[in-house]
């Protein structure tokens, strides 16, 4: 199981690299395991890639969302947890992060997401739970969800900027 909190907690006086080998440490298997997961941490964000010396602080949010992402990935979930992974960015990095949610999704990863956005987070779903003061007020498949009249009049109205009381 991963896990990746609201506010990220990345470790931002080490490198990105650094930041990555600890998500690793628990799961230290054969080198070769370690250099794929690496690898394919670069494909899902080659930003990271690119700046793998770099200080993790120095990196803007969305930046620092993938290095949370790839932190946890580098442990070899089989369920990826997120708490609110858009919290903080901006929407070229939301977009760019839900869309890396969504492949990760397909090639088999179960994901587990909190979310305050919920067009967002219905949109890489197969099922979906909505609460309203920690109490389930509906459920069921995503694409039923989006498409009820009554969650659009609850939650997707763009005059709504919060979730309702």
């Amino acid at each position: 199981m991963g896990h990746v909190p609201q506010g990220r907690h990345i470790f931002p006086t080490l490198s990105i690299f650094d930041n990555l080998m600890m998500g690793a440490y628990m799961k230290r298997g054969p080198k070769e395991e370690t250099d794929e997961r690496l690898a394919w941490i670069d494909q899902l964000f080659p930003v990271l890639k690119e700046r793998r010396t770099q200080r993790a602080g120095t990196l803007s949010g969305g930046e620092q969302q993938m290095l949370a992402i790839g932190r946890a990935l580098m442990g070899r979930p089989n369920l990826l947890m997120l708490d609110e992974p858009s919290s903080g960015l901006a929407p070229r990095f939301t977009d760019e992060i839900f869309a890396t949610l969504k492949e990760m999704n397909r090639k088999g990863l179960t994901l587990f997401i909190v979310e305050q956005e919920i067009r967002l987070s219905l949109s890489v779903s197969h099922r979906g739970y909505l609460l309203r003061h920690g109490r389930l007020i509906k459920e069921g498949p995503a694409s039923a969800l989006i498409e009820s009249q009554e969650v659009k009049a609850l939650y997707l109205t763009p005059e709504l900027a919060r979730v309702p009381e």
